[in-house]
Parts: C-alpha cells; structure tokens; sequence
C-alpha cells in the first residue's frame, strides 16, 4: 500500500475518538436550527419523536458508517466498493459529494459565527437596534467580509486536517468538544436565572400528547435527528477509518448519538428561556421570535440574539460572548470532519495527505463563494438556498443508499462478519454481543421505510411552497421547474447530473479508490 493511502495513525484513546466524533455531529444545527424546530413543533411535544428516530434513524446507520470505515479503512467511495463491490462504488461517491456540496455553504455559514463572535467581542452588537439588525446582517451576509470569514474558517479547518487525525484533528476536538460543553452548561445557569425565564422552561418540557398525531411533527423529528446527527454523511465512515480495535461500534455510536441530542438540549435550555424572559423587554413575543426563520433560517441567531442580549440587567455581553463562542465551536468541529471527508477521498485516490488538503481548501473557497457572495435581501438567498435545499434533502438520500446497500450485502451477514467478528478476541470474547435484532430491524426495515417516507414528505413541501393560486398544470411545472431555488427539479437535475458522472467513471474510481496498489 502505498504512503500516501495507509489508514494513517489511529486516534490515540477511545476519549480522542468520541471527541472528534461528537465534533462532527455536533454542529451549528444543534444550537442553531434545534431550538427553532422544537418551538415550531410543539416544545415539548417534538422531543418524543426526536428520540425516537435517534435511535430508529441515526443511531444504526452511525453503527453502518462505524463498521464499513473501519472494515474498508478507505473514505466513502472506496469503502463502498471494497465492501459492497466495485459496482457499487458511485453510491460511496454520491454520499462523499453530498456532504461535500454541503461543506461548501457550511463554512460560509462558519464565517458568519466567526464574524459575529469578533462583533460580540468588540462591542459592536451592543448598538445593533431592532430596526436595524435585519440590515446589519444583510450588508456583511453579502460582502466580501463574508468571504474574507468563510476563507477564515475553511483555512483553519484545512490546517488541523492538514495536520493529521492525531496531532490536528483529535487534540483540537479534545478543546473544541469540552470548550463547547463549558460554554452551554455556563449559559444555562444565567439564563434559568433571568426573571420570566420560567415559561420557556415550561413550554419546553410540556408535552401536548394530542399533538402527537400530528404527521408533520414526526417527520420534522425525524429531519432534524437525520440532519443533526451526522448520520448517512460519511463523517462517521472517515473517523472509524482510524479506530482501533479495541473501539466498540455499538458502545461509540451510542455515546455519539446520546451526546449529540445531549448538546441540542443543552442548547435549548441555554436559549429558548433567555428568549421568554428578555423578548417581552425587546417589545417581542416570545413564542414568534424563537420559531422565526428569517434570512437562510438566521431569524433568532443573527437577527433577535444580539437584540435580546441587550436587554439583560447584567451579564448580556458576556452571554453574547458565549453564545457566539459555543456556536462558532460548533461550526469548526463539523467543518472539520466535513474537510477530511474530502480529504480523505483524495488520499484514497493516491494524494498524499498535504496535496489532498490543499486541493480541498482551494476547491472549497472557491466552490462556497458563490454562497459567501449571494445575499441581496430575504428572498434572494438564490445559490445559498438552493445548495441547502439541494443537498440538505440529498442527505436523505445518502442514508437511503447506505441502508440499500447494508441490505444487498445481507443485514445479518454484515452484522456477523463487520461488527461482531472484528470485535471478538483471539479467546472468542465478543466485544458486541448479541444477534443483533434492533440492527437489523433499523437498517433492513425502518430506515428504507423513513426514507421513502422522509423524502416524499420534503417533496410534498417543495410543491406546497409553490403559489396554490396557479393553474395545476402550471403549478407542477414550478414544481419541476429546474431553475428554480427551492422545486423537486432542481434536486433531481443536480443529484442526476453527479450520479451520472459517477456511474461514467465509476470502474476506475472503484479501482482506484479500493485496491492496495
């Protein structure tokens, strides 16, 4: 095997492990796009269907990606041929871009942390009024600001990959990871101590079980496990490239999980109070600005946060300072991960680790400017939008074919021969006992269930989003529409366009990607 295709150096300790791995599931989602989803859907209400799918959804395909990186020891694509055969290689191919198109519009989103967390630091949120925070966020979402900070931030992600999983990837989530945990549980405590903070705490633990009922919720939780979590990405797949043996792939993806739904409660409890006791001072209502999306979802984060800190009879700035901290960890981490993704599909392709790097620093400036670049007002998020909508429900799909293709090789066969066996000792000691039932229930059942139903659903919404006063014709045809932002046809045109090309190229990519040599 060639130098610069080894799995390379193994994380150090099962603690470097879950460090990093809770980096990459651990994003902007979870204290960004959580506390929103859970106000819109019923507080409380939603939490039950969002553990549910943990362990339904996340969960077994995190256990699926764990088993086929550390079988293969090759990122996506050469994993999936390895494994699956060469024929399957595209679909390998398929979850690496996805997360990769993803990538491209998540460090600009990095940026903006960044961005922020200087603002909260200098001072210059304090001045930022209601009237006006809208306009504020606006001038830098589409300046070159935004693109000096989303190469900020897809620099400093490339340096730590470029540096290696165990000096730069796994000792800088072993600060980001615990730093991110401080920041929350310190906010917390000062936000459960504001006056009025009672009834966010109320509506977040109250359960409405009537609301249960409700479809929309279900899927609403099922999205934000699948999106939050990491899981169907490939991430897990790349970090279990370097696991030991002596990791268990049940025990680590279960911490994984658990820790990830950990952190987006922490960061409820740490937000959604601090909005019911300072929203009423701001001349706001509480449950309005918790649930407002706003530009590209920035409503409470970017826009209504710096408002409501300012509005604390002591402390805001130092919560501002926090907030923003804990969000730009977050934000790192998973860039992070989203980096040796790519990185590690190159080496798998014959580039050594620096060359690797640097091709996916530079293609990932370059490729997320677009989005860095594209912000003229609330309804023309056109490229930043689209690349969301397009590969955010194309995620649904990477889980799909990983599911898929767990069930062609035979559930059963690849519990006994990539979880167990790696797992048992020379004595016959198992490290993963049992036959595996939930597993193969989840991933031969549920799972191909919730992605049929998951991406209907989604589709479903794209065609409620299109105007109901028009003709049926003529409204299925924006539903179509390929040039539009936010249709069914700009998903299919796109996902098309890069299965297409791999199916082309996909015996030399699977030869390449998969062989020793």
């Amino acid at each position: 095997m060639s130098a610069g295709r080894k799995a390379g150096a193994l994380f150090s300790s099962r603690w470097g492990l879950i460090a990093a791995t809770l980096g990459m599931a651990i994003g902007t989602g979870n204290l960004w796009r959580f506390p929103r989803i859970l106000a819109a859907n019923g507080g409380g209400t939603f939490l039950i269907p969002w553990v549910i799918f943990l362990f339904a959804w996340s969960i077994p395909l995190l256990m699926a990606e764990f088993a086929l990186g550390r079988a293969a020891r090759r990122g996506p694509l050469g994993a999936f041929a390895k494994i699956f055969g060469e024929r399957k290689a595209w679909r390998g191919g398929f979850v690496a871009i996805c997360t990769l198109g993803i990538m491209f519009y998540y460090s600009v989103v990095a940026g903006w942390t960044v961005r922020y967390l200087v603002w909260a630091v200098s001072g210059v949120t304090a001045e930022i009024e209601p009237t006006t925070a809208v306009a504020t966020f606006e001038a830098f979402a589409g300046s070159g600001g935004a693109a000096l900070f989303h190469l900020v931030c897809i620099g400093l992600a490339s340096l730590v990959v470029a540096a290696g999983v165990t000096s730069g990837i796994e000792r800088v989530s072993k600060v980001l990871v615990p730093g991110l945990f401080a920041v929350l549980l310190i906010s917390i405590v000062r936000s459960l101590t504001l006056e009025g903070a009672g009834g966010g705490l109320s509506f977040l633990f109250t359960v409405e079980w009537e609301r249960l009922g409700d479809y929309r919720i279900w899927l609403e939780a099922l999205s934000q496990s699948a999106w939050s979590t990491g899981a169907g990405w490939g991430l897990m797949l790349c970090y279990a490239i370097y696991a030991g043996t002596n990791l268990r792939t049940r025990r680590e993806c279960l911490t994984t999980g658990l820790g990830n739904n950990g952190a987006s409660l922490l960061a409820a409890l740490a937000i959604i109070p601090a909005v019911w006791a300072l929203a009423p001072m701001a001349g706001q209502t509480p449950e309005a600005l918790v649930t407002e999306s706003g530009p590209a979802s920035t409503g409470l984060t970017f826009i209504w946060m710096p408002v409501l800190f300012r509005q604390m009879p002591w402390g805001g700035g130092a919560l501002e300072i926090l907030f923003f901290l804990g969000l730009a960890f977050a934000a790192l981490s998973s860039l992070i991960a989203m980096v040796e993704l790519g990185v590690r599909s190159l080496i798998d392709l014959g580039h050594p680790r620096k060359r690797a790097t640097a091709l996916t620093f530079g293609l990932g400036f370059l490729l997320g400017l677009p989005s860095a670049m594209d912000f003229a007002g609330l309804d023309s998020l056109t490229i930043f939008g689209n690349q969301d909508w397009v590969w955010g429900v194309g995620l649904i799909v990477s889980g799909g074919l990983l599911s898929f293709s767990v069930v062609g090789y035979g559930v059963r066969r690849f519990w006994n021969e990539l979880i167990v066996a790696p797992e048992t000792d020379a004595q016959g000691h198992h490290g993963t006992s049992g036959s595996g039932g939930w597993f193969r229930l989840c991933l031969g059942v549920l799972v191909p269930v919730q992605f049929v139903g998951l991406l209907g659903w989604w589709f479903w919404q794209a065609y409620d989003w299109t105007d109901a006063g028009l003709p049926l014709g003529e409204r299925l045809a924006a539903w179509l529409d390929p040039l539009s932002a936010f249709s069914v046809g700009t998903c299919v045109l796109q996902w098309l366009a890069v299965i297409t090309t791999l199916v082309i190229f996909n015996k030399p990519l699977a030869k390449r990607s998969a062989t020793d040599d």
